[in-house]
């Protein structure tokens, strides 16, 4: 698994919680101090999260690296 994959993976996480209504991006917007914008460009894929608001936004969701590992595709 590289860096590259691991930001794919926050990406779908992120993007499965907001289709089961379990978080909004505006939501996250306010919890993480990041733009609402960019997190809406980001789960679009036309953007990407430096790693200080992928960290921002493990630390606001409760969430570590290995959370994300465990829930990706890569782990069989």
């Amino acid at each position: 698994m590289t860096f590259h994959d691991l930001h794919g993976a926050l990406i779908r996480y992120l993007n499965q919680c907001v289709q089961r209504g379990e978080i909004t991006e505006r939501g996250l917007a306010r919890r993480t101090g990041i733009s609402q914008p960019h997190i809406h460009n980001t789960l679009k894929g036309k953007r990407l999260f430096s790693w200080k608001s992928a960290d921002a936004i493990l630390r606001e969701l409760d969430l570590d690296l290995l959370d994300i590992i465990h829930r990706s595709e890569f782990v069989k």
